[in-house]
């Protein structure tokens, strides 16, 4: 498909410049209308008029598709069909416009599977480490009730709030991490090129220095004679640790340990509690069969307690009991939220309710995570003040101490 530059102005008045694959100008500027948007321009695209930004993302060659490859695809997708572009013709014009080469090969082995009649849904299951159950069971129940589009416009609304959540959760985990590496980056310049310097000025008055100056002599000591030990041991516990927590007891006590730790634990629970009810909305909203969606409820929630929580309420619905019976016997849900779901189950409105509760826990992540931030700040700081005051006293003291001596 030919490429296709675009200016276009927004409802709001914003201007807005791209590029986009059509079988022709007028597709493209049906596309582009059907977005709501005012054509300012549309002219035949050159591959001199890329911008520079197209240009630096074909550096990135080797990676394979993201989790933002796979919303722009949907986005695309999305607008394409709802412009009256047939599925196959669709993927093949975002597959001629994608530049990563693996989420190309990816789109045309899909665009194949439905040129040889396979339904669209049946072609993503084929990949599942990047469609998602979630993805695939929205798609097979749009096949089912006709509302393709508007469907894939839920999916690219909840792939956004994911990718949004994501960054957030890891913005905030971000700060502390950088602040602890200065912190020991700054104890160990001490230990390794400061407190050696001392050695000189210190040695043969061994007995006269307090228990501190001596504890770091022996470390400084160790650290410059063994640092590839210290090197190798670090480097063992971190891939210890990463294969630990890949086990299912290491799993379950690292998902026990988000849930509890005093100053992450709401973020946390937050985290959990949106996703959960957001997944199990948007599929009941798209006509999944309940069962199937507490199944994929619980494969996304990303904990193995709430993972607990809903096969606990599969089994529940399955016996024909109501789905908040073992809610009510958990702590992970609070009592408002049960009692919301329970309000939805009876009124036939579980949908809606899930997604507004959703909505509440979304913006209490946000909070959550100011308020982490906010913490983690001054306590880091007064980590790294003690470690840094401590070092300086144990260097001071003795001085001191030996000054008093010579006096």
């Amino acid at each position: 498909m030919p490429d296709y530059q675009y200016q276009t102005r927004t409802p709001a008045g914003q201007m807005m410049a791209g590029v986009l694959s059509a079988e022709n100008a007028v597709a493209a500027a049906q596309m582009l209308r059907s977005q709501g948007n005012q054509i300012v321009q549309l002219t035949p695209a050159t591959r001199s008029t890329k911008s520079l930004v197209d240009r630096l993302k074909a550096l990135n060659q080797t990676s394979g598709p993201s989790s933002r490859d796979i919303l722009h695809f949907t986005s695309q997708l999305a607008v394409m069909i709802r412009a009256g572009i047939s599925l196959r013709a669709a993927i093949e014009g975002i597959a001629d416009q994608t530049e990563n080469p693996k989420f190309k090969k990816l789109l045309m082995e899909i665009k194949s599977d439905v040129e040889s009649g396979k339904q669209f849904s049946d072609a993503l299951a084929k990949h599942p480490k990047l469609f998602s159950p979630l993805y695939i069971n929205m798609v097979r129940a749009s096949e089912m009730s006709g509302s393709f589009s508007k469907m894939l416009d839920r999916i690219a609304t909840y792939l956004a709030q994911e990718i949004e959540t994501r960054a957030m959760v890891i913005g905030a985990m971000i700060y502390p991490g950088v602040i602890a590496t200065m912190s020991i980056g700054v104890t160990i310049f001490l230990l390794t090129f400061v407190l050696p310097k001392f050695a000189g000025v210190f040695a043969g008055k061994e007995a006269a220095m307090p228990w501190p100056t001596k504890f770091l002599m022996a470390l400084s000591n160790f650290m410059v004679d063994w640092w590839w030990v210290v090197v190798l041991g670090l480097i063992g516990l971190g891939v210890m640790f990463t294969l630990f927590i890949r086990t299912d007891i290491g799993s379950k006590w690292f998902d026990k340990t988000k849930l509890n730790f005093p100053i992450f634990k709401k973020m946390f629970r937050a985290l959990y509690i949106s996703r959960s009810l957001q997944t199990m909305g948007e599929l009941i909203n798209a006509g999944v069969p309940m069962l199937d969606t507490l199944v994929i409820t619980g494969d996304i929630s990303g904990n193995w307690f709430f993972r607990r929580l809903w096969r606990g309420v599969y089994t529940s619905v399955k016996e024909g009991k109501k789905i908040t019976q073992p809610m009510q016997k958990t702590a992970l849900l609070p009592k408002s939220v049960v009692q919301m779901i329970g309000a939805g189950e009876e009124s036939g409105k579980l949908g809606e309710v899930l997604d507004e509760v959703s909505v509440f826990y979304s913006k209490q992540l946000r909070e959550a995570i100011k308020t982490v931030t906010s913490m983690i700040e001054p306590i880091m700081i007064i980590i790294m003040g003690s470690l840094v005051g401590f070092i300086a006293m144990a260097i001071i003291l003795p001085i001191f101490k030996l000054s008093t001596l010579v006096g």
